[in-house]
């Protein structure tokens, strides 16, 4: 008996050492990726204060400006590395953070009217009287609401895989997701450890539920989409610096209502996939068609993050904005 015991003793001992061995790596691959994930975001950009506050952002590039909007769990990196290719094609890209992301406040009011406020008001800083705006999926509310209201501000319009209105009969789209993944990225976000333990055990899990793109298309892209993709998954790190934001987006995402289109002006390319996980694909088609003379790009595959279409969508980005008029 006492020998059976010593076993069992010894064997739980060597159990608990193994754990307390395996919670020690764990806590250092997280605080050692961490370090770095606050390295890279406070990397390249600027605090200016505006007359609407305080707005983080960099940019790059010389040429036409183009400001670009980033959308849920971006901030000035996100848009960076969305619209960088840009910058070797005569544009000036200016990246910032919207409200509640990164270094931006989130102020009392951060509908997407006032986000498209301070748009402008970013804009009056850094003395640019036109700039083209692309908003990319949560950042396409203040990007349309920025033409609405600044007409004579933008030169040129870009809505990528929108988050936008479309009428309840419009369903040319995938799916929407279920409603248990709402709750289940709203305590992700709350938490920079889950968010990382999530990225190590279900990578492709993620990919089809934070990114709304099937996860099978890497399979057949290219090296560069994949990193590309995989970058854009890993850089929402640190979540918790962005988690106001992401919690704004959500709310803004329900409330979205029909908006005067028909007033916007400025050219504008519309941009998504048929099966985006958000949906977006029906939404980008009803934006384009009430836009006089917009061009809707949709791709039959490709996911909220267009994989497979990069270069095709840089082309079109660059042919809208270098475009006379």
């Amino acid at each position: 008996m006492t020998t059976r015991l010593g076993v069992a003793g010894a064997v739980a001992g060597a159990i608990g050492l193994v754990l307390a061995v395996g919670a020690l790596w764990i806590s250092g691959r997280f605080e050692r990726d961490m370090k770095l994930a606050m390295a890279r975001v406070a990397q390249g950009s600027t605090l200016l204060s505006t007359r609407c506050g305080v707005i983080e952002y960099q940019e790059a590039g010389s040429g036409i400006p183009l400001l670009a909007v980033h959308g849920s769990g971006g901030g000035h990196d996100q848009g960076m590395a969305f619209a960088a290719a840009l910058t070797h094609r005569g544009i000036r890209v200016i990246a910032m953070s919207r409200f509640g992301y990164l270094r931006t406040p989130m102020p009392a009011d951060a509908s997407a009217a006032a986000q498209a406020d301070a748009h402008v008001c970013l804009l009056d800083a850094l003395g640019i009287r036109r700039a083209a705006i692309m908003g990319g999926s949560a950042g396409a509310p203040s990007a349309l609401q920025m033409a609405i209201r600044h007409p004579d501000r933008v030169a040129a319009l870009v809505l990528l895989v929108p988050l936008a209105y479309k009428p309840a009969a419009q369903a040319d789209s995938a799916p929407p997701l279920p409603t248990w993944v709402e709750s289940t990225m709203m305590t992700l976000i709350g938490s920079d450890f889950l968010f990382w333990s999530a990225l190590h055990v279900g990578r492709n899990s993620l990919i089809r539920v934070v990114l709304a793109t099937p996860p099978e298309l890497l399979s057949s892209a290219s090296a560069s989409e994949n990193a590309r993709v995989h970058a854009m998954l890993n850089n929402i790190l640190p979540v918790s610096s962005r988690a106001a934001g992401m919690r704004s987006d959500s709310l803004v995402g329900k409330k979205l209502t029909t908006a005067p289109l028909e007033s916007i002006r400025a050219p504008t390319l519309v941009i998504s996939a048929r099966d985006d996980g958000y949906g977006t694909y029906a939404s980008a088609q009803y934006t384009a068609t009430r836009i006089p003379g917009a061009k809707f790009v949709g791709f039959e595959t490709g996911g909220h993050t267009w994989v497979g279409h990069d270069d095709d969508v840089m082309s079109e980005i660059v042919k809208l904005v270098r475009s006379p008029g």
